[in-house]
C-alpha cells in the first residue's frame, strides 16, 4: 500500500486519530501565535515553520511529538529539556505526558529571533 506524501499541514494531521490530532493542532497553534509571520509548509514530510530560514518542525509518532528546533533551539533550553528524551536537534514530548506549550512558545521565539538575527547578517 503506498501512502500518499501530504502536501499541507491540514493533511498531515489528519491522517493521525482524533486524540492526535487535537495535540497536533494545538502545537500547531502554539507556533503560529509564537511566530505570527512564519509560513507552514511540509518539509521532510513533516510540517515545518519557516521565517528567515526553518523555525521549528514537530511531527507524531506512536508514543511521542517530536519537536525539531534545530540544534540551537535545544541547547539553549537544554536544562528545561533535559527531561525528555532528545538528540542534537530533536526533543520527544511522550503524548500520554502534558505537553510543555509554554516551553514549546519559548523554543519557537528564540528561533525566530535567531533567524531574524542571522538574516540581518547576510
Amino acid at each position: 500500500m503506498e501512502t500518499k506524501k501530504p502536501e499541507n499541514i491540514d493533511e498531515y494531521i489528519g491522517g493521525f486519530p482524533n486524540d492526535v490530532q487535537e495535540i497536533l493542532e494545538k502545537v500547531r497553534m502554539t507556533i503560529q501565535k509564537a511566530a505570527p509571520d512564519a509560513k507552514e509548509k511540509i518539509s521532510y514530510s513533516m510540517p515545518a515553520f519557516e521565517q528567515n530560514g526553518i523555525v521549528v518542525y514537530f511531527a507524531a509518532f506512536k508514543n511521542h511529538i517530536g519537536l525539531y528546533a534545530l540544534p540551537s533551539g535545544h541547547e539553549a533550553f537544554a536544562e528545561e529539556l533535559s527531561k525528555y528524551k532528545s538528540g542534537k536537534g530533536s526533543v520527544q514530548f511522550p503524548l500520554k505526558e502534558k505537553m510543555p506549550y509554554d516551553l514549546i512558545t519559548k523554543i519557537v521565539k528564540f528561533r525566530v529571533k535567531q533567524n531574524l538575527e542571522k538574516a540581518k547578517k547576510k
